[in-house]
């Protein structure tokens, strides 16, 4: 590769780009272990893809802030390393595709020039600290918490507590008690408060989506300002310290507040506070924005269709606390924008408003500091760069991750189902366009990026096998998640799994249902009322795989027969394997077994445990590099391989025990006792799994 130099001024970043140009030489020269390699590159920003020899970068936007200057930048390095398409993510940063790995260094120098970073936006780290996309001109918030989400940002980068963690760490600022920051599902989160005057937060900690969503503790209920960050470094050092390691999969904050306990959890902070070098560290709240000429008035025009400007007007804009002046919300499908249009719309920032943006949580954009007279122009500006679409932030506006299109983990399609669906929404449900309080979020794996576990409705990328043995691509539908406010959630159940090219006709009978019963209440309460077998039985008609066509066996967005193909994770460095991966699917069979058993249905909760039983065999088996093809193969070759060898303890052959399901009838005594087996021997697999982990 090609001897690259940096004429960065600042010598700490150079020293960081250079030494990522001489990590990635000494591991091309075979010097440094692929494994070494990928965590120091992830910390950079340089992620894999699934697409082999190329790169995805993440540009880190702290709290979604970006000047109209950074916009540009991003949009001559997008054009010269990438491919020109800016994709905006859930936690509000940039990230671009196809990047070679050997101009990463160049490519991070080019956007240091505008203070923009790559720094920690992967790995196990403090990952982009996010906020409200209203912080600062929210009518209702106590204060701006944007210089605190800053400060924070700047403390924390490159600091040594956050720089090797056991996973990633994330944090995020709400501007007010609606939490529009997602405090409950953050490792540590803030909201901003007022108490006798003086500002402060209420602090969240231990929430987190992923396969096993969990809502955030309240750790203290009003926190002094000048108290956050020295908490903050408390909590990390803790977390650095009794946070799991070897076993990744338990490795995320939330699980070692499951573990220890609150309680525990705060006498282990007390005895961190000598370590940290502050009890107090004041920010300063000075508004950093560069004095600005006030912004020209624009030309003055007429519109085409008033009617049509009425309906964006109503659902993209947002009046500001600052007399005068509105927030412009612009609907990016997908999160994805190009550079033609970043560079028309920091132009047009940059002349009419305050040359500033705000990268949202739902993969938007919003322009804020517009004067109301200046909304004619900027929506006939925004229809000339396809992006005067209404509907921000409404029911029609799907957050999607990218799924299969580029990440390694993706199961199956979440852009191209989430195509699919807003086409269903804006032709034959045109009402929802406008309708804010149903929100819709697809992953396409189960870790969450596209945050499916906390929306109204959501759905996750899986499979299916069908009874001939024919593999689909599949949507896990999930439903009555919401944000409650106040630090409170709730994560929406698992209802069902639906072949992939159902989703559409899930979502019709979703939304019929809601239309005709729901009474306007909020979804995530008519969906409480009902509960979740009413909604397994509306949408038990699509279950059905033994009449699926070969359209069927194409997922959303391509032309190509499924292929289930995962390959390795990065997200913080972590490999998500197979075993894991069953595992999880045992834990749902085993939790199907027992709503089974709850309704009375004792055949089908057997067969839920017996299927659970086999695929956790079929784990360890995987992890032995044992051959699984048939269910009898599994059972047998895991009786050889681990019961008759005394790796694990089990009363009787497993054989013997598993083919119960064959011997005795169906009835509530053996329904219960075997699903009470199955759990249990899961129980044994997972410590035998961890025990070898811990050795490897």
């Amino acid at each position: 590769m090609k001897s690259f130099r940096t004429e960065i001024e600042n010598p700490v970043v150079e020293k960081d780009i250079l030494e990522l140009e001489a990590r990635i030489r000494a591991f091309k020269e075979g010097e440094i272990h692929e494994e070494k390699f990928r965590s120091l590159r992830l910390a950079r920003g340089v992620y894999g893809q699934r697409q082999p020899g190329v790169q995805m970068v993440r540009i880190k936007i702290p709290y979604g802030k970006l000047s109209a200057a950074q916009l540009l930048r991003i949009s001559d390095v997008a054009d010269e390393y990438s491919t020109g398409r800016l994709h905006i993510t859930t936690r509000q940063d940039i990230q671009i595709h196809y990047v070679d790995l050997e101009r990463t260094p160049e490519l991070w120098a080019e956007l240091e020039k505008d203070q923009v970073t790559l720094r920690e936006a992967c790995g196990n780290t403090v990952r982009n600290v996010t906020a409200s996309e209203l912080a600062g001109i929210d009518p209702e918030e106590p204060f701006d918490v944007s210089p605190y989400a800053q400060a924070l940002f700047e403390y924390f980068l490159r600091n040594p507590v956050g720089q090797e963690l056991g996973r990633k760490f994330k944090v995020s600022f709400s501007s007010s008690e609606r939490d529009t920051g997602l405090s409950y599902m953050h490792d540590l989160g803030f909201i901003a408060k007022r108490s006798s005057g003086i500002d402060g937060f209420k602090v969240m900690i231990g929430g987190g989506l992923g396969s096993q969503p969990r809502q955030a503790d309240v750790l203290y209920e009003f926190l002094e300002t000048d108290r956050i960050i020295p908490l903050m470094e408390a909590v990390l050092r803790v977390f650095d310290r009794h946070g799991e390691r070897k076993v990744r999969g338990r490795a995320r904050m939330k699980f070692l507040l499951k573990d220890l306990g609150l309680d525990a959890f705060r006498e282990l902070l007390e005895q961190e506070t000598g370590a940290v070098p502050f009890t107090s560290f004041p920010i300063d709240v000075a508004d950093r924005t560069p004095d600005l000429l006030s912004p020209k008035r624009v030309p003055e025009i007429t519109l085409s269709d008033p009617l049509q400007f009425e309906n964006w007007k109503r659902t993209n804009v947002i009046r500001q606390k600052q007399e005068g002046l509105v927030a412009v919300g612009i609907k990016v499908f997908l999160g994805d924008f190009y550079t033609h249009q970043a560079r028309s719309l920091a132009k047009l920032a940059g002349t009419y408003a305050r040359s500033e943006f705000r990268l949202t949580l739902r993969q938007n954009i919003l322009i804020p500091h517009v004067p109301e007279s200046s909304l004619p122009f900027f929506y006939r500006e925004l229809e000339h760069l396809g992006l005067g679409e209404p509907g921000y932030n409404a029911a029609a506006d799907i957050t999607a991750c990218p799924g299969t299109d580029t990440c390694n983990l993706g199961i199956a399609s979440s852009t191209g189902i989430a195509s699919e669906l807003e086409r269903v929404i804006r032709n034959e449900y045109p009402d929802f366009v406008n309708n804010a309080d149903v929100v819709i979020k697809i992953s396409g794996c189960m870790n969450a990026c596209g945050q499916h576990s906390m929306a109204h409705i959501g759905f996750q990328g899986m499979s299916i096998r069908t009874s001939d043995k024919r593999v689909a691509p599949a949507l896990q539908v999930l439903l009555g998640g919401g944000n409650l406010g106040n630090g409170h959630g709730v994560f929406a159940d698992k209802v069902c799994k639906v072949p992939s090219k159902r989703g559409p006709q899930a979502l019709r009978l979703v939304l019929d249902d809601y239309l005709e019963n729901g009474q306007d209440r909020p979804y995530h309460l008519y969906y409480a009322e009902k509960g979740q077998k009413y909604f397994y039985d509306l949408l038990k008609p699509l279950l059905d795989t033994d009449n699926l066509e070969d359209s069927d066996f194409v997922d959303w967005g391509t032309t190509e027969r499924y292929e289930k193909a995962i390959g390795i994770g990065e997200c913080a460095g972590v490999i998500i394997d197979l075993v894991s991966t069953l595992f999880l699917e045992s834990e749902e069979k085993l939790e199907q077994a027992r709503i089974a058993l709850d309704e009375g249905k004792w055949a089908a909760s057997i067969y839920h445990s017996y299927s659970a039983l086999v695929n956790t065999a079929k784990a360890l088996l995987t992890a032995e590099d044992v051959n699984t093809n048939t269910h009898i193969n599994i059972i047998r070759d895991f009786d050889s391989a681990f019961i008759q060898s005394g790796k694990i303890s089990w009363s009787q052959p497993f054989e013997e025990f598993v083919l119960k399901i064959n011997r005795e009838s169906p009835g509530a005594h053996f329904a219960h006792d075997y699903w009470v087996d199955a759990g249990e021997f899961l129980n044994k697999a997972k410590e035998y799994r961890n025990e070898e982990l811990r050795h490897a």
